[in-house]
C-alpha cells in the first residue's frame, strides 16, 4: 500500500514535469514534509526502512544532485524530488531509481528519434515535452518515475 501512495505521488510529479516542464513546490516540498513527518512519528521511512537509512539516503541524494544543480545541469525540482524520495525510501531504492532513470535517458537520447517517428499524432501531442529539441534536455521526471518503477520491481 505504501508503494502505491508513493507511486501516485511520483506519477503526479512526473506528469506535471512532462506537461509544464517544472514540478510545483507543493508537490515536492509537500511530499518531503509528509515523508519527514511520517519518519518522525512512526520511526521508519514510508517503505519501512530505519531512520538512519532515510538520513543516509537523503545525504546520498544531496551528494548526487546538488553539484549537478549548482552546475546548471539539474533543475531544483529534480533535487527536491529525489530528496523526498530518499526520505520516503532508502539508499537502494534511491540508487536503483537514479541508475534506472539514467539508463532510460541514455536510451531515449540514442533511440528517441526513431521511437518518436512511430508514435501517432495524439500521443506526440501528449508527450510533446519529450520531443528531441536541439539544446533542450527532456524533463527528467518521467524518467525518474520509470526508474522508480524499475527499482520497486528490483529491490522488492
Amino acid at each position: 500500500m505504501q508503494s502505491l501512495v508513493l507511486l501516485i505521488w511520483f506519477t503526479l510529479c512526473a506528469e506535471q514535469d512532462m506537461r509544464l516542464r517544472y514540478v510545483a513546490d507543493s508537490l515536492t516540498l509537500g511530499g518531503g514534509l509528509c515523508a519527514l513527518l511520517y519518519l518522525f512519528t512512526t520511526g521508519h521511512t514510508w517503505l519501512g526502512a530505519a531512520p538512519d537509512e532515510g538520513a543516509w539516503a537523503l545525504a546520498l541524494s544531496m551528494l548526487l544532485t546538488l553539484p549537478m544543480h549548482l552546475a546548471g545541469r539539474l533543475a531544483a525540482a529534480d533535487v527536491k524530488l529525489l530528496g523526498t524520495l530518499a526520505l520516503a525510501t532508502d539508499r537502494m531504492h534511491l540508487l536503483a531509481t537514479v541508475c534506472g532513470a539514467l539508463l532510460l535517458v541514455l536510451a531515449w537520447l540514442m533511440m528517441g528519434d526513431r521511437v518518436w517517428a512511430r508514435l501517432n499524432r495524439k500521443l506526440k501531442l501528449r508527450l510533446a515535452a519529450l520531443a528531441s529539441s536541439h539544446g533542450i534536455a527532456p524533463p527528467l521526471g518521467p524518467f525518474l518515475l520509470a526508474g522508480f518503477l524499475c527499482a520497486l520491481m528490483w529491490v522488492h
